[in-house]
């Protein structure tokens, strides 16, 4: 494998399509998370990932790690996820509820609790050793950095006056995690590489240069019992690591018969392969047909004629193609700082070598120093790292054909993750998705509809036994194998049946930013239908002729009943109706395109929507969380699932419910800014829907927290030093959200309006371009703005012509959108220019 010196990427993407009259004079610090040292704890290593495969890089100098995960590595088996003693239990709950005694319904809902998810796992690690001399190197020239433009990590230091350089990468296409070592001094790389984990398995080398590890997840979530009946099989694993080296220089020896020994080499290149026998949420482990380590072979002898130029080659255009899609720009100075610097119409990349890798003053101050000045600097290219590196994980994380992203993405140190590395979906599940169309990666979101499908399959079975519906259902917490009942424990989590509703909002979603009929008709219509005949069936009879959801949660927040007592069930919670009229309002609308408005479903759905309760203010003047005005334990709680009509919900609108908003308002006044990661970044995106930047941007900073992983329990929220977001402990979810909270303060949509700079914060802001962020209606939106006012927009529908209504503060004009031209508008929202894609 020799080396190569340049490599070409992709031709300009959407962001180069359009470019600013003004000039960059001030290009923004690069997009890099930088370290001074090698990782202390799990949260200061890097992650990278194609989407299946992902490692997180310590970058340690004698003793090196690279954790490993496949998405598809979980405990269990397919599960039986109904309860025929339910509807018994259902009418209890019911009776009880409807009596006013919601205490005791609280205790008997616990009959309708189910079992708990399967564990996501993990796969290993691959290490190296390398002698005792690098013990002594020279600190000073450490450097450990994550590109996102490239999706790269480098690992630099010496030793001894020799440099040595690590690079890493994931390839999607290739399906790969690459890494390649070498050294200024030829001759002078020597190391050993094995391969472990904690999970069942054993390794052992395979040829000369190949190490395989093989191994098995738990059958079961609960440890193996002696009884080999009650010891199902489960995922099986299997990774292969190849390793080559300078044809010129080093041999490669066998230790111990599951190690690999380099001697006096100049470079090396590791490449690792991982399969499991995972086929699909309805195929049990012991009847798939997968061989892991045939495929995983066989996926290293498709690659083995490819250089490591080669690889990095269809790394770069793979990535670059989603990642290049948008650009962001952030200014508190009064230059300008836009133009052509940063957004170069052709890239040419140098692989990286020894003498090309140097470090700008900008990249010696550590990301961890960066955001411990947070709070006094306010840096705003803190912002845009931040924002960016959002979309870094959701390609890194979530691409078409893998699982969906989990709790943690798809990285994992342990065998017991917290809260089992499951998709939750009373937020947290939906909002790693939340970036995937606004912030242009779209394909990124394929795997959640792949699980939505899933899910119908099992929650049809759901509904049916437990609840006597029609329909499909989706409750709190699911796993791989599309889990749809409830969980195990208390009602205030576990009783939830309104998962599979918030799911189906994203179809629509997708439809509205992409207006794509085929997919509307042939995927999203479907499980939206089989959602709203759920839900038909969920609702019943109410006073004053309201329907009614009964029983009825609001996510993990508990009410004080009439009694004084604590209680979390009752009927018609706010977010449950706010959903439901989401999904109704979806699927009426998709009728409507789709020409199926005459349906019996619709008309249904046609006469239920005015009998639900409309959203109430409460005495205090926030928007009440259940349909009676209990008192609230708790006014600080995490969740604010109350102002779902708000986000991501549309029900509640500056111009249409002005009333609601004031009570929305209020409500984010009461709740206050403390809380988990992603509490703070679901805020962020309310008080932008409020068009309330001061308040937006202050969510922002109060995310710039560093948290210490040696006392995280002492914090709510923050940053790790590599930028994970913490609840504490970590979850992705926040990464994401962050993201789409930035895009929704820059840009806001419906199919026929576009809302310019709503959230501003123009002091802080001042000046800034923003390219290539997506709108409802297939447009797509690149934005410049000086000295906190607007100074040119730039518009293109690639696929359709659209009548767009373009509104900055209270300046409201329309513009017809030819599809394959780019329109500019100047500040007062004047068409001064148009020319064809």
């Amino acid at each position: 494998m020799e080396d190569g010196d340049w490599v070409m990427v992709r031709p300009p993407t959407e962001r180069d399509l359009w470019n600013p009259s003004l000039v960059d004079t001030e290009s923004s610090k690069p997009l890099k998370l930088t370290f001074s040292g090698p990782a202390k704890h799990w949260t200061d290593a890097i992650p990278i990932g194609n989407g299946r495969l992902g490692a997180m890089v310590w970058g340690g100098v004698k003793e090196e790690t690279l954790q490993l995960n496949e998405d598809t590595l979980w405990t269990g088996n397919p599960g039986n996820y109904t309860n025929p003693n339910a509807p018994e239990a259902l009418t209890q709950v019911r009776k009880l509820v409807d009596n006013g005694q919601y205490v005791e319904a609280t205790a008997a809902a616990v009959k309708l609790s189910g079992a708990p998810s399967d564990v996501y796992q993990l796969l290993g690690d691959i290490k190296l050793e390398f002698d005792e001399s690098h013990l002594k190197y020279a600190e000073e020239t450490y450097h450990r950095e994550l590109d996102l433009d490239t999706a790269t990590v480098r690992v630099k230091y010496s030793v001894a006056g020799v440099e040595f350089l690590r690079e890493h990468f994931v390839s999607k296409p290739d399906q790969v995690i690459v890494a390649k070592i070498s050294t200024s001094k030829s001759g002078s790389l020597s190391f050993t590489v094995s391969l472990d984990s904690k999970m069942h398995h054993n390794s052992h080398v395979h040829g000369k240069n190949q190490i395989i590890m093989e191994g098995s997840c738990p059958g079961k979530r609960i440890p193996p019992k002696a009884n080999a009946n009650d010891n199902p099989k489960g995922i099986q694993f299997s990774s292969v690591l190849d390793l080559q080296i300078s044809d010129s220089k080093g041999v490669i020896q066998v230790l111990e018969d599951n190690k690999l020994r380099v001697e006096g080499s100049d470079w090396a290149v590791l490449l690792l392969v991982a399969s499991s026998s995972f086929d699909g949420p309805f195929t049990k482990p012991s009847d798939s047909k997968k061989d892991p380590t045939s495929e995983s072979l066989n996926k290293l002898e498709s690659i083995k004629n490819l250089s490591y130029s080669q690889l990095y080659a269809h790394h770069l255009d793979d990535y670059q193609n989603l990642f290049h899609r948008v650009s962001l720009q952030l200014s508190k100075s009064s230059k300008s700082i836009l133009g052509n610097n940063l957004l170069k119409t052709e890239k040419v990349v140098s692989l990286v070598t020894n003498s090309d890798f140097k470090e700008s003053e900008d990249e010696k101050i550590s990301t961890s120093e960066r955001v411990k000045n947070f709070q006094t600097d306010e840096d705003p290219s803190l912002v845009e790292l931040l924002f960016q590196y959002g979309r870094y994980l959701l390609i890194s994380c979530s691409r078409p054909g893998t699982q969906v992203a989990n709790l943690q993405g798809i990285w994992n140190k342990d065998i017991e993750p917290a809260w089992d590395g499951a998709p939750h979906l009373n937020i947290n599940l939906q909002m790693n998705y939340w970036p995937s169309l606004p912030c242009n990666l779209s394909e990124c979101q394929e795997p959640l509809f792949d699980y939505i499908s899933s899910l119908s399959v099992n929650g049809s079975k759901t509904a049916k036994v437990n609840y006597e519906a029609s329909g499909w259902v989706v409750h709190q917490v699911s796993d791989i194998w599309a889990k749809t009942s409830p969980d195990r424990g208390e009602a205030v989590w576990a009783l939830w049946p309104m998962g599979g509703a918030w799911l189906c909002t994203h179809l629509w979603e997708h439809y509205t930013y992409k207006m794509d009929k085929d997919f509307l008709k042939n995927k999203a219509y479907p499980l939206l239908e089989g959602c709203a005949t759920f839900l038909l069936d969920w609702l019943i009879e109410g006073p004053g002729g309201y329907l009614e959801t009964n029983p009825s949660t609001s996510p993990e927040h508990m009410f004080i009943a009439p009694d004084g007592k604590p209680a979390s069930v009752s009927y018609s919670s706010t977010m449950d109706i706010s959903i439901i009229k989401e999904v109704f309002n979806a699927i009426v609308s998709a009728a409507e395109v789709l020409g199926k408005t005459e349906d019996d479903l619709i008309k249904k759905v046609l006469a239920a929507q005015p009998r639900l309760l409309p959203t109430k203010i409460a005495r205090d003047g926030s928007i009440m969380e259940w349909a009676l005005d209990f008192q609230d334990p708790d006014p600080h709680h995490r969740h604010v699932s109350h102002l779902f009509g708000l986000f991501p919900g549309h029900t509640i609108t500056v111009e249409k419910t002005p009333d609601l908003c004031k009570a929305a308002d209020n409500t984010l006044y009461k709740r206050g800014e403390d809380g988990p990661g992603w509490s703070t970044t679901w805020k962020t995106a309310l008080w932008a829907r409020l068009h309330n930047s001061e308040h937006a941007y202050r969510m922002v900073k109060h995310l710039f927290n560093l948290v210490d992983p040696d006392h995280e329990s002492d914090y709510e929220g923050g940053l790790y030093s590599n930028l994970f977001t913490a609840h504490p402990p970590f979850q992705i979810d926040a990464n994401f959200a962050f993201s789409a909270a930035v895009a929704e303060m820059l840009v806001q949509s419906t199919i026929k309006d576009l809302y310019l700079l709503p959230a501003l914060p123009r002091d802080k802001w001042a000046n800034g371009c923003i390219k290539g962020l997506k709108a409802r209606g297939g447009v797509t939106v690149n934005i410049c703005w000086q000295e906190g006012d607007l100074h040119e927009v730039g518009l293109w529908s690639k696929d359709q012509n659209s009548l767009q209504r373009l509104h900055y503060r209270g300046t409201t004009i329309k513009a017809s959108i030819s599809s394959g031209r780019v329109y500019t508008f100047n500040r007062q929202l004047k068409c001064v220019k148009t020319y064809s894609l």
